[in-house]
């Protein structure tokens, strides 16, 4: 194959600017999304293993709804569907006047998906709590909510670390699909270099070290909050 490699394109002025917008908006998109999966997360995955049957119900639909989606579905719905079911007038605030609608949309999309899938993993780490704990909570007076902040969650979160970690990665991988919808994020970026420049190994390769070096400090950062929170001796079962 007769190609002619020109890596310098990727240093020149505009090209290397594209890069770095793409990479400023996929941080964002990414880091933005993470923080309403983690609260929404929280939330339904602690409201999965409540007493309440009407309260698991909905946070099981929830992710059910949610998890099983696929994502760039998901975007489409949110991007060309819902804002012709609203009414009009927020209809057209979503499609004319919204700021960054196509930030927007991918943030709230990525972050309602990845929070599908964080609540599964408080729910298993809420579960994996030896019961005979929550019995010795509720001896001693706690009550339901009590015992979830004092007792399981204290336990819960520091034991899904690191699955955590895995789902802070694919949010960076995930936030790819944002090109989609139209957002100039860092995928799209190098695909339009390639268009620019027919360099799209030069262009991809970019991209492809720009992902390694995020997930790699990601991992590095997690890793660290790991080795803090770990709890020494606990094996996430009754003896």
């Amino acid at each position: 194959m007769d190609y002619n490699w020109n890596w310098a394109v990727l240093f020149e002025e505009q090209y290397l600017s594209w890069l770095i917008s793409g990479f400023g908006w996929t941080v964002s998109v990414a880091l933005s999304a993470w923080c309403i999966a983690i609260v929404i997360g929280v939330l339904v995955g602690v409201g999965k293993t409540v007493p309440n049957r009407f309260i698991r119900a909905i946070c099981a639909t929830y992710v059910e709804l949610f998890r099983n989606v696929p994502l760039l579905v998901q975007m489409f719905i949110w991007y060309f569907a819902v804002p012709e079911m609203v009414p009009d007038d927020w209809g057209r605030w979503m499609k004319r006047d919204m700021p960054n609608p196509e930030f927007v949309t991918a943030v709230v999309a990525l972050g309602l998906y990845t929070a599908s899938r964080i609540a599964e993993q408080v729910r298993a780490g809420i579960e994996t709590v030896p019961p005979g704990l929550t019995a010795a909570a509720t001896a001693h007076g706690l009550n339901v909510s009590q015992t979830y902040r004092y007792v399981l969650l204290p336990i819960s979160f520091r034991m899904i670390v690191p699955p955590l970690t895995s789902e802070f990665l694919t949010v960076f991988k995930n936030s790819s699909l944002a090109l989609t919808i139209g957002l100039l994020e860092l995928t799209a970026q190098s695909q339009q270099i390639a268009e620019y420049t027919f360099q799209g190994f030069e262009a991809f390769t970019a991209a492809t070290v720009i992902y390694v070096c995020i997930a790699l400090i990601a991992t590095i950062l997690m890793q660290i909050l790991e080795k803090y929170t770990r709890i020494p001796g606990y094996v996430g079962k009754e003896g």
